[in-house]
């Protein structure tokens, strides 16, 4: 436990305070970089990746950042122990001290084969033996040695889970598409809504598609009750449950239950308690993306991740790229009163990267009570959101420009993209607009420029743009394998970070499961007759109504 409850009461944070109330109502980012030629080069730090040898640049220097507040904002990380958890978290010691877990995702892409322990037990020699088990299996599925009960090759694997065990491999596949086997489709079922895994099965044949049903306990209601209705809809053709062990594979540990349903041991891909549902992608949740885009580029992946793991690790802090990204998170949440934080991806197969972050930061940071149980004097957990630009700059970015909302931006985007059409027309336009985007939010427009363009004085007002809108622009060479685990692993360690500084457990998630359980009780009350007890009215009046117009009631 941390010497302190409240960041509030750490020296730094009061000091912080000051300095906002000297700085925060003078703020003109347009001046600082004409007074500072260098302010560039101050606040940027490169990433150099030895993943794939490319680097990547954070540009942090369109934020509200000075050398002081840097200086202020890393006092406050060392005084809220950030560097004690993060070594205790690379120790292996349970920093998700309410479940009494290690918080141990970074052993899983340990492509260095760093000593690593938990409990004093090493766990190197079996995330390596999972990870074998990975490569063989998927290296059959992608050459055809693997076969339907019918002798046919798999061409087409849907993956039951959810949470963690969708939303990060159906983000990362859709990111490395352009390194994928497309003779193979993919689908990611999760909503019990019975639309998603019924629209899954109209596109695929039984005697050539591969379920890969992601549950470590293998009773998770919402993936069981699909891969139960995925069974039958394959026992329907197949007739003979022996069919199942060629067609269905568990990301579980539980092999009572996994055997019970059907599927051979000798096809469980097991993961550790330590390993939470947000940080599984990198574990055999991860098997979809190896059959996809193949092992050698899965294990890229990982050693991209593992790259950043020792930059955060090893680097000062004040170098340090992803404790500055969630420095510059708690400055702006609980200083200035943002409620919000966007990231923007200026790339296509990015577009399910915000849904996936989302995940990794509101559920992880969405907590009110400190590591030393009192509810917190300040605001945790931004709302993190997001869509692919350019399209969002057509929807939610007048928002950003002119509308009442402080809300720092991150944008991301490649100097290289995987389909240079047209000579590389449309990545320079990409790019033109990644620059303008960021550009027009920091320097806004004076009401004398829109008068010297000519608009009639009635106008002027609305067209007049405030600017002084901070973002983030990073910019990396190429969306590799290597790059997008680097940049997930960055995005993890920012949340790791905010976390510290507000003295939360950023690992567990318990907020989740009050709707579950209320959940259990109402699906019985829809099975069985009556108006249901219990409730208030509202949800009475609901449910009878629901049974009613289901006939049911």
């Amino acid at each position: 436990m941390p010497g302190f409850s409240q960041a509030t009461e750490l020296s730094a944070w009061k000091a912080l305070q000051e300095h906002h109330n000297t700085l925060g109502k003078n703020i003109v980012l347009k001046e600082y970089f004409e007074k500072d030629p260098k302010r560039f080069e101050k606040f940027s730090r490169t990433f150099q990746n030895s993943a794939d040898n490319n680097e990547i640049l954070f540009d942090f220097s369109k934020n509200f950042l000075t050398e002081e507040t840097l200086s202020l904002l890393v006092k406050l990380a060392k005084e809220a122990n950030l560097e004690q958890l993060r070594d205790d978290m690379f120790k292996g010691e349970p920093i998700n001290f309410t479940e009494n877990r290690a918080v141990y995702h970074v052993a899983l892409r340990n492509v260095t084969n760093q000593p690593m322990q938990v409990n004093g037990k090493s766990v190197v020699e079996e995330v390596n033996s999972v990870l074998e088990h990975m490569k063989e299996f998927s290296e059959q599925v992608r050459s055809g040695e693997w076969k339907g009960y019918t002798g046919k090759k798999i061409k087409t694997v849907i993956n039951i889970g959810i949470g963690g065990s969708d939303l990060g491999p159906v983000m990362v596949t859709e990111a490395l598409k352009a390194y994928a086997d497309r003779n193979l489709t993919m689908h990611f079922v999760s909503n019990i809504d019975g639309t998603h895994i019924a629209e899954a099965l109209k596109e695929s044949d039984p005697e050539t598609t591969l379920f890969l049903v992601a549950s470590k306990t293998f009773t998770t209601a919402e993936t069981i009750t699909n891969a139960n209705t995925a069974k039958k809809w394959f026992l329907e053709t197949a007739k003979d449950e022996s069919a199942i062990a060629k067609h269905f594979v568990a990301l579980s540990t539980n092999e009572e239950e996994v055997t019970k349903f059907g599927i051979d041991k000798k096809n469980m891909f097991g993961f550790e308690s330590w390993v939470g549902g947000r940080y599984s992608v990198w574990s055999a949740i991860g098997l979809s993306v190896a059959i996809y885009i193949g092992f050698d580029n899965f294990h890229e992946f990982l050693a991209g991740a593992h790259a950043m793991d020792k930059h955060f690790q090893e680097t000062p802090l004040e170098q340090n790229i992803p404790v500055i990204g969630g420095l510059l998170s708690v400055w702006y949440s609980d200083f200035f009163g943002a409620q919000t934080h966007l990231v923007a991806p200026f790339d296509q197969y990015l577009h399910r990267f915000p849904a996936y972050l989302q995940q990794l930061s509101m559920e992880s940071n969405g907590k009110a009570i400190t590591r030393s149980g009192d509810y917190v004097k300040y605001t945790t957990g931004p709302i993190l959101f997001g869509e692919p630009a350019t399209n969002a700059q057509h929807s939610f970015f007048q928002l950003l420009h002119q509308g009442t909302k402080l809300i720092p931006a991150d944008f991301l985007i490649a100097a290289e993209s995987h389909n240079p059409v047209e000579g590389g027309k449309h990545q320079r336009m990409l790019a033109s607009n990644f620059l303008a985007q960021s550009e027009a939010l920091m320097i806004g427009k004076t009401p004398e420029q829109v008068k010297a363009e000519g608009a009639p004085e009635a106008l002027v007002a609305h067209k007049t743009f405030l600017g002084n809108r901070p973002t983030t622009s990073i910019l990396a060479q190429k969306i590799t394998p290597g790059a997008l685990g680097a940049l997930i692993a960055y995005y993890e360690h920012v949340t790791f970070t905010e976390g510290a500084i507000w003295n939360i457990n950023s690992f567990d998630q318990w907020g989740v499961e009050l709707g579950k359980v209320l959940a259990k009780k109402i699906q019985k009350e829809l099975e069985t007759p009556g108006e249901g007890s219990d409730h208030d009215a509202s949800t009475s009046g609901l449910l009878f109504a629901f049974k009613k117009k289901s006939k049911l009631a």
